[in-house]
């Protein structure tokens, strides 16, 4: 029989995944895998255990939130011959999911795609300073909302929590006097905001359109959101984000990146895949092109 590695994480999205185990890995089984179950224990643990183990599998499945998924993809980079990855999304916000056309409340229609239907495709992973992330890496302004918003509120709530705790940070915000070097080019000047992403969707919002965001064509979606000089400034970034055009003019810059050096005065706060990432003064963020392979629905 075929080896197939299950990892999941069972506080993840109020704790749903506990009460379809049995019948994922029966479907699972009646697919033709032999099934190793896992439950992360902490922080990190899916990483560790796929860098540990996961080259004895065929598949590696992992079920949770965003940051299970991220953990998992990170420790097949470790791998020399990575093992196909499958994804069953049973976190309260998931992001990925919605990118990668998956079924979020479906889990035995995700068990089949995962064990049988679903389409291996090529998945860009990117790095901050050499630590991986899948899907987002963020500065500034609402950052700190996915790791400080405390758990409990995020099982009650589930993306309005990430909205609520958004609006809350509004009056600590304060710009970062920055130079950032993209694919030969250069911008200066003050910003509340930056991203670097590989998703139509962060925090369970959809932040941007399908037809700009390609999960394996090589380069991010960035976003910056630079200090306001006028009342006009502001009525334009407005009115692109509304629109959801990527925007030319105004506070908001929008544009296409596989690599980035950002120098900042300060050490200023990462967030990575809905994690704390870190202060740093300077950051490299780089896209690993087709870095490994996931099943799509």
């Amino acid at each position: 029989m075929k080896k197939l590695l299950l990892i999941y994480n069972a506080t993840s999205g109020k704790g749903r995944i506990s009460e379809y185990l049995s019948s994922i890995t029966d479907i699972l089984t009646k697919l033709g895998w032999l099934v190793t179950t896992y439950p992360t224990q902490r922080r990190s643990d899916a990483t560790a255990i796929v860098k540990e183990i996961g080259a004895d599998y065929e598949r590696i499945v992992c079920c949770g939130g965003d940051g299970t998924l991220s953990e998992t993809a990170a420790g097949l980079l470790s791998l020399e011959n990575k093992p196909i990855l499958g994804y069953i999304p049973a976190g309260s916000t998931n992001d990925c999911a919605t990118s990668l056309n998956l079924p979020k409340d479906d889990f035995p229609r995700a068990a089949v795609l995962v064990g049988s239907t679903g389409d291996p495709k090529p998945w860009d992973v990117g790095t901050l300073n050499g630590r991986p992330f899948i899907y987002v890496a963020a500065f500034g302004a609402f950052t700190s909302v996915a790791y400080d918003t405390p758990q409990e509120l995020k099982k009650t709530f589930g993306h309005l929590a990430y909205i609520m705790g958004g609006m809350a940070s509004i009056p600590g915000i304060t710009p970062y006097n920055m130079r950032i070097e993209y694919d030969d080019q250069v911008i200066e000047g003050e910003f509340y905001y930056g991203m670097v992403c590989n998703t139509v969707s962060i925090g369970g919002v959809r932040a941007l359109p399908t037809d700009r965001v390609k999960v394996d064509d090589g380069r991010f979606e960035v976003v910056l959101v630079r200090r306001p000089t006028s009342l006009a400034d502001v009525t334009t970034s407005l009115i692109s984000l509304i629109r959801q055009e990527q925007p030319t003019e105004g506070s908001v810059m929008s544009f296409h990146a596989s690599r980035l050096n950002i120098t900042c005065e300060k050490p200023i706060p990462w967030t990575i895949d809905g994690e704390y990432g870190g202060n740093h003064q300077r950051s490299e963020v780089k896209i690993h092109h087709h870095a490994i392979t996931i099943l799509r629905g």
